[in-house]
C-alpha cells in the first residue's frame, strides 16, 4: 500500500501531487478562445509518484506533462507521467526507491543503477521531436498528441552527457544552442555547448572547464555571443557524503560569467566577475556595438537551498527582481554592469521568441505584489515594456496563484508582442487550475478565456506552444 505524503511545504496546496492520468475533451470555457489560436500548450513540473525518501526538495519530483489541446474555439486537456527509468522501477516497486540529489538516499535495491533522469523541468517543440528536459540527463522524448513516453533521445547517441532544461531556439536560424554542467559526471568543474541545427541534428559539440563547480540553470544567447553564468550556488559530492548538502550557497566565490562569440570556440571564453547573485532565469539578451545588454530575474541569494553548513538562507534576499546587466567588450575590465529595473518581485521571464537573441521591447513574467512574497506561486502575470519602463499587470485574483505565462504571437507575421498570453492559474478556493488566455497587449482587461479542470495542475516550471 502506498504512504502518505510527509507534510512538506512543496507537497501541499498547490504544490501537492496529482495522483492520476486523465483526459478532457471539452473543457467548460468562460469567454470566447481567439480564433487565431491552433496549437497544444504544454507545462511540465515535478509530481512525485510515491511519497519521497529522503530529504525531499521541489526540483526532484517524477516529471508530468499536462497539454491544453486549443483550436475551433474549444479546449480539450490531458496529462501524463514521464515513464522514466526511476518511473517505471517505482511503480514496480509500489514506492519510493530513488532520493532527490543525494546517491546516498537511494534504496540499496537501485545502487549503481543509471536512469535517465525525471524530465521534469521543461517540454519544447524542436527538430519534429517533443522533448521533455531536465538538467541532468538527455531529453526525454514523448508523443505530442497522446503525451505517450518514448525514452530518451541523445541525437543517434552523438551527446554525451547531459543538457540543460533552457535551450535557445534562433528565430533565423531554426538552430537549437543548449548546454550541460556536471558534464563528464556528477559535480564536476566541466561543461558542455551544443547546436542541433533546425532539422534536429546535432551540428557541434565543445566542452571547457568552469572557474568552480555549480548549478548552472540557464544561460543567456545574443545573435553574436554564448555567456554562460557560473554563480555561487555550488555543488559538492564531499560535502553530500559527509551529511551535508550537496548544492549549497557559498557567495564568497562570487560570480563568474564566460563571453564567447557564436562563431568563435571554448577557447575564446573571456571572464567577467561581479558580486554574489544568483539568476534561475534570462529574460533576454542582445547586443549593442561593443556592448551585451542581458535581463535577468536577479536574486540575491539563491532560493531554494540551504548554506553550505546546511542553516537556511535570508528569505528577505530570496526575492527576484528584473535587473540589467551589461558588458562592455571594449573595455580592458573584467567587470560588468548590473543595474535594478523595477522592485516588483518577478520570475519566469518570457519574450516574443522570435526576438530571441535580439533587440526586443517587451517582456512577460510571474510577479507578486505582496511585500511580504515568498518564491512559490505568484498573484499577477505582467509585461515589461523596456522602451517606456512600465509594466502592466493582470491580477490573478483572490486566493489564486500563477506561475510562467508564455507568449503566443497572432500570426506568424504581426508585430511584437501583438498576439495571446498563456498561463495555469491555481484556485485555492476550489482546489483546482484554470487556463486563462489574455491578450497580451491589454492585460488589465483580464482573460479573453478560462478553460477550466476540476483538479489542480500542481505548480511547475516550464511550458511551451506547438503550434498546429
Amino acid at each position: 500500500m502506498a504512504e502518505l505524503f510527509p507534510d512538506h511545504p512543496n507537497l501541499v496546496d498547490g504544490y501537492a501531487p496529482l495522483q492520476m492520468e486523465c483526459d478532457a475533451n471539452d473543457l467548460v470555457v468562460q469567454g470566447e478562445v481567439p480564433k487565431e489560436l491552433s496549437g497544444i500548450f504544454f507545462r511540465n513540473g515535478p509530481n512525485p509518484q510515491f511519497a519521497p525518501r529522503g530529504d525531499y526538495h521541489w526540483f526532484g519530483g517524477d516529471g508530468m506533462i499536462h497539454g491544453f489541446y486549443i483550436g475551433d474555439g474549444k479546449v480539450a486537456y490531458k496529462n501524463r507521467w514521464l515513464k522514466t527509468v526511476k518511473f517505471k522501477k517505482e511503480k514496480e516497486a509500489g514506492r519510493s526507491l530513488f532520493g532527490a540529489f543525494n546517491p546516498m538516499d537511494n534504496d540499496p535495491s537501485v545502487q549503481g543503477i543509471e536512469t535517465d533522469g525525471l524530465a521534469n523541468t521543461n517540454v519544447v517543440w524542436h527538430g519534429g521531436k517533443l522533448l521533455a528536459l531536465e538538467e541532468a540527463h538527455a531529453p526525454f522524448e514523448l508523443d505530442p498528441h497522446t503525451l505517450e513516453s518514448k525514452g530518451e533521445w541523445n541525437y543517434q547517441g552523438n551527446l554525451k552527457g547531459p543538457m540543460t532544461a533552457h535551450p535557445k531556439i534562433d528565430p533565423v536560424s531554426g538552430e537549437m544552442l543548449f548546454f550541460g554542467y556536471n558534464a563528464d559526471g556528477m559535480i564536476s568543474e566541466h561543461m558542455s555547448f551544443h547546436i542541433a541545427d533546425r532539422e534536429g541534428n546535432l551540428i557541434r559539440s565543445e566542452t571547457f572547464k568552469a572557474p568552480y563547480t555549480s548549478m548552472v540553470h540557464d544561460f543567456m544567447v545574443t545573435q553574436e555571443h554564448i555567456l554562460f553564468p557560473i554563480m555561487p550556488l555550488t555543488g559538492s559530492l564531499q560535502r553530500a557524503i559527509t551529511g551535508g548538502p550537496v548544492y549549497a550557497w557559498e557567495p564568497e566565490k562570487g560570480v563568474k560569467i564566460g563571453v564567447m562569440p557564436r562563431d568563435g570556440s571554448v577557447d575564446q571564453l573571456r571572464w567577467f566577475e561581479g558580486d554574489p547573485s544568483f539568476v534561475f532565469h534570462p529574460m533576454n539578451a542582445h547586443t549593442e556595438g561593443t556592448k551585451i545588454i542581458c535581463d535577468v530575474c536577479e536574486f540575491e541569494e539563491a532560493p531554494l537551498f540551504p548554506l553550505v553548513d546546511g542553516t537556511p538562507g535570508d528569505p528577505e534576499k530570496a526575492i527576484p527582481r528584473l535587473t540589467r546587466w551589461t558588458f562592455d567588450l571594449g573595455d580592458n575590465t573584467d567587470s560588468y554592469k548590473s543595474e535594478r529595473l523595477d522592485d516588483l518581485a518577478c520570475e519566469f521571464p518570457r519574450l516574443d521568441e522570435r526576438k530571441v537573441g535580439m533587440d526586443y521591447r517587451f517582456g512577460y513574467f510571474a510577479c507578486d505584489t505582496n511585500p511580504d512574497f515568498r518564491i512559490g506561486g505568484f498573484n499577477g502575470i505582467g509585461r515589461r515594456d523596456h522602451d517606456t519602463g512600465k509594466t502592466d499587470i493582470y491580477d490573478v485574483g483572490y486566493g489564486c496563484a500563477t506561475n510562467e505565462p508564455i507568449f503566443v504571437p497572432r500570426s506568424s507575421d504581426s508585430g511584437e508582442g501583438e498576439g495571446f498570453l498563456l498561463a495555469n492559474v491555481y484556485d485555492a478556493q476550489r482546489k483546482a487550475s484554470h487556463l486563462v488566455i489574455l491578450d497580451a497587449e491589454n492585460l488589465a482587461n483580464g482573460p479573453l478565456a478560462t478553460a477550466y479542470l476540476d483538479h489542480r495542475v500542481p505548480f511547475g516550471f516550464h511550458g511551451n506552444w506547438m503550434p498546429l
